[in-house]
């Protein structure tokens, strides 16, 4: 078992900072998993809001999962979605995409708190051109599993014989789990690669403690048991390893650096479509 420390990184456009624990410097990624950002709690008082303005991706597919708040979605596919708490809007940019967050304006204009977890999924290779696509799935569409005092909910893939409705690309676990007091959940090793993340509270892995906002990269091939003795929020994240070595340069991933090259010319060049509505664009960095 590894254990990855998150790193703080301050997102402009996110009016704070973020914690950071994929790529890392010993797991770039974790099954498809190429990114993992945590962010807030953060109480955005009236009349402040989270802006995130038009920006591209490629090779990718995008899930934002919240705790509390909401955001608003929109692409260059014509998507206009909010997001809330429990929902999954699954984004898969393909040969590229563009789209903004941004908060509700009920939201922005109440105030509100705002927290979730940001991932990004690399595609398999012979998917990186592919068309660009968006689904939204409610959080009562989601399937639940609730025993021995932890219930899990599939955020994205399979477990133990339930599937979510998010179309994955490949072999892929992503779940959100809570823990009521003394409770014991046991991850069985039916993906290759698995990753557990303490969003709060306490918990443990086969004894061995795990500090909260850290991230444990699990031995192939193992069972385990997760216990938390006072209560406890859980995110696990893993699937099969692509084939290949992918890059990540900003919003960009690719199995090739003539991909990210190409990519970056585009954006330059503002030959992505644009997202309908907006007007504004992050330019390259």
């Amino acid at each position: 078992m590894e254990i990855l420390t998150p790193h703080e990184r301050d997102i402009g456009a996110l009016n704070f900072r973020v914690l950071r624990l994929l790529p890392s410097a010993a797991n770039q990624m974790v099954g498809p998993f190429i990114f993992f950002d945590h962010f807030g709690p953060v109480t955005m008082p009236p009349g402040e809001g989270m802006d995130v303005r038009p920006h591209p991706h490629i090779g990718l597919a995008t899930v934002t999962y919240l705790f509390e708040g909401g955001i608003l979605h929109r692409d260059s596919a014509g998507s206009v979605q909010p997001i809330r708490p429990g929902d999954v809007n699954w984004m898969s940019a393909g040969r590229g995409i563009v789209h903004s967050e941004r908060t509700p304006p009920a939201l922005r204009e109440a105030g509100h708190r705002l927290h979730g977890i940001q991932t990004w999924l690399a595609l398999p290779a012979a998917k990186e051109q592919s068309a660009p696509a968006f689904s939204h799935h409610p959080a009562d569409s989601l399937p639940v599993l609730d025993e021995n005092g932890v219930s899990l909910r599939l955020i994205a893939g399979t477990h133990q014989g339930l599937r979510a409705p998010a179309p994955v690309f490949s072999p892929t676990l992503y779940a959100a789990l809570e823990f009521e007091a003394g409770a014991t959940f046991t991850l069985t090793p039916e993906h290759q690669q698995r990753a557990v993340y303490l969003v709060q509270g306490e918990a443990d892995i086969d004894g061995t403690p795990l500090a909260p906002q850290h991230m444990a990269v699990l031995e192939p091939g193992t069972s385990v048991q997760i216990c938390s003795d006072t209560g406890a929020r859980v995110m696990l994240a893993g699937g099969a390893e692509l084939e290949g070595r992918r890059f990540i340069w900003w919003n960009f991933v690719a199995s090739s650096k003539e991909l990210i090259e190409d990519a970056k010319l585009r954006w330059s060049e503002r030959r992505f479509d644009a997202v309908p509505g907006e007007n504004g664009f992050i330019p390259l960095p």
